[in-house]
């Protein structure tokens, strides 16, 4: 299994989307973060399971939720970084910008 580390904006996507499921309705920002985890988990196993996009840049989708996790793989250091966690009718521009 290879390591994972995450740009800070991470974080942010994941604490705007939570925040805004919980208004959704009670309880689904936990369902929410946990495909999420689901998801980084499928992609720290095989992580070449995912093809390059964008400047060597994969995405990953959690079964439920229409969301798109982008993450490159540094080979080197057997490590996921994931950039960017954005809900998929976003303009992918944001998550590009970040690389």
């Amino acid at each position: 299994m290879y390591n994972s580390l995450y740009f800070d904006e991470v974080f942010t996507d994941i604490q705007e989307a939570k925040i805004w499921y919980k208004e959704q309705k009670e309880g689904l920002e936990v369902e929410f973060a946990f495909e999420i985890e689901k998801a980084i988990k499928k992609v720290l196993k095989m992580p070449t399971a995912y093809s390059p996009r964008y400047k060597k840049v994969r995405i990953a989708h959690p079964k439920t939720f229409p969301y798109n996790i982008h993450f490159y793989i540094d080979e080197k250091h057997k490590t996921v970084v994931f950039t960017a966690i954005v809900y998929n009718k976003r303009h992918s521009k944001l998550a590009m910008s970040r690389i």
